[in-house]
């Protein structure tokens, strides 16, 4: 069973930076994509940044030039780095990681909080 482990999260002054982790439970290159959602109360799940399998970057406009994702192919891992933290960046984050073969498989953490302070 596929598993999607979240770290990094927690309370940053605005301005500020965090590293979000996702260690996946087998190598990276099982899934087509991996990339990062988020969800505020009461709102749904929206993309924040993904990566595929063969290295195409999509990021969500509100955090093009603040946010980097990358991956450590060696530790299974896939990295969301927040720069420039806003108070409006405060949201639950999940790690989200796809595959396909006769259908889509769609895989989720637990989620982690990020917090950003005015």
């Amino acid at each position: 069973q596929v598993q999607l482990v979240e770290s990094g999260g927690g309370l940053v002054q605005a301005g500020g930076s965090l590293r979000l982790s996702c260690a996946a439970s087998e190598s990276i290159f099982s899934f087509v994509a991996m990339g990062w959602y988020h969800q505020a109360p009461g709102n749904e799940r929206e993309l924040v940044a993904q990566i595929t399998t063969d290295g195409r970057i999509t990021y969500a406009d509100s955090v093009k030039g603040r946010f980097t994702i990358s991956r450590d192919n060696a530790k299974n891992t896939v990295i969301l780095q927040m720069n420039s933290l806003k108070p409006e960046d405060t949201n639950v984050y999940y790690c989200n990681a796809i595959k396909i073969r006769t259908a889509v498989y769609n895989y989720w953490g637990q989620g982690t909080q990020v917090t950003v302070s005015s």
